[in-house]
Order: structure tokens, then C-alpha cells, then sequence
């Protein structure tokens, strides 16, 4: 039988962003740190995928990889059909109304010299032929679309709050009706009782222009709510890449059962009987990653196995994909996962 889904909107195949490390006198290159080590997903047209994982681990390098804010160092991006690791800067200039994004820190990424109106209106000047009169129609559309009253659009950015200056970034992304946005931690610089609305906007404007989202955060609760997919990066590689109601109820990466256990339980019942899982050690280096698995100088289930050989992002079940040597046929067959004496002795001795 013929496979008649759509091809997916974005996809990406063996992303590396490495950063090259100098030293010495004569600045020699003595290593690389490897923020993108390897990096495959894909997202379908109107879908949502959420990028989790805790602060370092590579989830902003891989949002801004992949619109080639970063020159990726190996790996292809595939957005609406075109690699954009290899356009040209021509090529990739008439490609950027397709892809946007929206940034953490709203403060930051507005201009404080340009009032709402230019900031809204810059893409518009660069990509459009577009008069004055239509340029300032369609920012005032803009600014209808993202709840700000037209009456600021001569207002600068140090006037709005947080949440607004959010929305003037968000009504920036939008003004070329792009198909996919990256949006890097849009809610982590806001007050919580803002980043509801934040997020309730991303969902309405997606069911209303059928966007795309590359949806990247460390607030799994918010991820819950607003992704359809969700892939839990560690140390510059992604662990587990799954559904979301299945990995919020059966994490299979050890690494994504213990993010996954500092979530706050709404139910008090479920709460009682969730057992907290606390990693013992630190990340390691991205400069000297482990030789093996990434989390094997952290992880409560590790054997032989896992000190030697990286394990490759496979598929175990439908729309799953963990990259474990847990879920390695060879292992499940064999019953060779290691023993709880084993465990605590590789445990003991990856840690030391």
C-alpha cells in the first residue's frame, strides 16, 4: 500500500553545530564544542513539535540552525522542499518570509530606537513592494491580530510590558505570512500568569494561518499544552522523540522519565504515588561528551554497553523513536540489561 501522507513541512537529517575551540598562542584548533551533535526529526505542515531539555543541552542552537542563523557544520535542512543549509545568500533571502522566529527575550530582540509601527513594518520594507499606505494597513491588520491596540503603534518598546512587547515580536514573525516559526522559549521571560495568554495566542494563530511550530522550551507543563509531538534533547542529542500523550504517560528514555518526574502533578492522588527521580553527577561537557551514551555518566540504568557505544535514534514502537540500548533488540532478546549490582557498580565507576 502506497504511503499518501503529504511530506513533511521541515525536515531535518543529521544536524552538527559545532563550535571551534582555539588555544595556545598561535590559536590552533584543539577541539570543537558539540552543541548539535547529530540531530533528525521531522514536522509536518500545521503541526507543533515540542524541543525539551534542560538549560545547555542545545535546543536554542538547533531553532536558530536551523533558519541558518548558525552556519551548521554537517546535517540537512529541508524547509518547504528547499535545503537551506546550501542556498546561496540570494536564495536565502527570498526564502526567510517562509520561515521566522520568535525570539526568548522580547526585550532584547526589539530595537529600542524604533517605535511598534517600524518594528512591525521592517520586514514588510525589506521583502515587499508594498506602499506606505498598504505597509501601514497591514501592521494595524498585524496589531489586530495579536490583541494590541492600534493606538500604540507609535510607542516604543521600553513602554510596553513584557506580554506586549512578546506580541509586537510574534506580529513581527507574522508579517510575511510564513509557514514555519521557531520559537525559542517565547514564554520564559514572562511573568507566569502572561505566559498562558502568550502560548493561547500561538494556538489561535496556528489554527488560523495553519503554521507550523517548532515549539522550544523547558517548561514541560506549557509543552504539554501546546505540542503535538515531543522530542527531549540531552547533551546536543535527542533521546526520545514521541507523541505526546504517550510520553507524558510512559516515558521510555530514562533521561525523559526523570524530566518527566519533576513535572507538577495537577491530580493530588497521582501526585502522592509519583516517585520522584533525582540524577546523581552533572551534564557533562559538550567540548568532551562522554564516549559512549551521553547520559551513561548519569543514568540509573546503565550497563556495560553504554560506557562504549552511542546509541542511534531508532524506532520501538509506533511513532516512537528512543535512542537506548534498553530498546536495542540485541538486549531484550538476550535479557542482557544488567544487573541492580552491575547498574550500581558501572554507576559507581562512570561517576568517579
Amino acid at each position: 500500500m502506497r504511503d499518501t501522507s503529504p511530506p513533511a513541512l521541515v525536515q531535518v537529517d543529521g544536524l552538527k553545530m559545532y563550535f571551534p575551540i582555539h588555544s595556545g598562542v598561535l590559536r590552533r584548533h584543539t577541539g570543537d564544542v558539540k552543541a548539535v551533535d547529530d540531530v533528525s526529526f521531522s514536522i509536518n505542515a500545521g503541526e507543533t513539535l515540542g524541543l525539551v531539555g534542560e538549560s545547555g543541552c542545545g535546543k536554542s542552537t538547533v531553532g536558530r540552525a536551523l533558519l541558518r542563523l548558525y552556519e551548521p557544520t554537517a546535517g540537512r535542512v529541508i524547509i518547504d522542499g528547499e535545503d537551506i543549509a546550501q542556498l546561496s545568500s540570494e536564495a536565502l533571502r527570498k526564502k526567510r518570509p517562509t520561515m521566522q522566529m520568535v525570539f526568548q527575550d522580547p526585550q532584547a530582540s526589539l530595537n529600542p530606537r524604533m517605535s511598534l509601527s517600524s518594528i512591525i513594518g521592517e520586514p514588510l520594507v525589506e521583502h515587499t513592494p508594498m506602499t506606505a499606505a498598504e505597509r501601514q494597513g497591514r501592521i494595524y491588520e498585524l496589531m489586530d491580530q495579536v490583541g494590541l491596540n492600534r493606538r500604540f503603534a507609535n510607542r516604543f518598546p521600553h513602554e510596553f510590558s513584557g506580554g506586549q512587547r512578546q506580541r509586537i515580536g510574534i506580529a513581527r514573525a507574522l508579517a510575511l505570512n510564513p509557514k514555519f516559526i521557531v520559537c525559542d522559549e517565547p514564554i520564559a521571560a514572562l511573568d507566569v500568569s502572561i505566559q498562558a495568554q502568550v502560548v493561547n495566542l500561538l494556538e489561535d494563530l496556528q489554527e488560523k494561518f495553519g503554521l507550523t511550530y517548532l515549539f522550544i522550551s523547558h517548561d514541560l507543563s506549557m509543552v504539554r499544552h501546546i505540542a503535538d509531538r515531543v522530542a527531549v534533547m540531552y547533551l546536543g542529542r535527542i533521546v526520545e522523540l514521541s507523541p505526546r500523550d504517550d510520553l507524558y504517560a510512559r516515558p521510555l528514555h530514562p533521561y525523559a522519565e526523570a524530566l518527566l518526574s519533576a513535572v507538577n502533578e495537577p491530580d493530588p492522588d497521582r501526585a502522592k504515588t509519583r516517585k520522584r527521580i533525582l540524577l546523581k553527577g552533572d551534564l557533562p561537557s559538550p567540548a568532551n561528551p562522554p564516549k559512549g551514551c551521553n547520559f551513561c555518566t548519569r543514568c540509573p540504568k546503565v550497563f556495560a554497553r553504554c560506557l562504549t557505544e552511542k546509541p542511534d535514534l531508532v524506532h520501538v514502537e509506533y511513532g516512537r523513536q528512543v535512542a537506548c540500548h534498553l530498546f536495542d533488540p540485541i538486549n531484550t532478546a538476550s535479557g542482557s540489561t544488567g544487573g541492580s549490582e552491575d547498574q550500581e557498580h558501572l554507576q559507581h565507576g562512570v561517576t568517579q
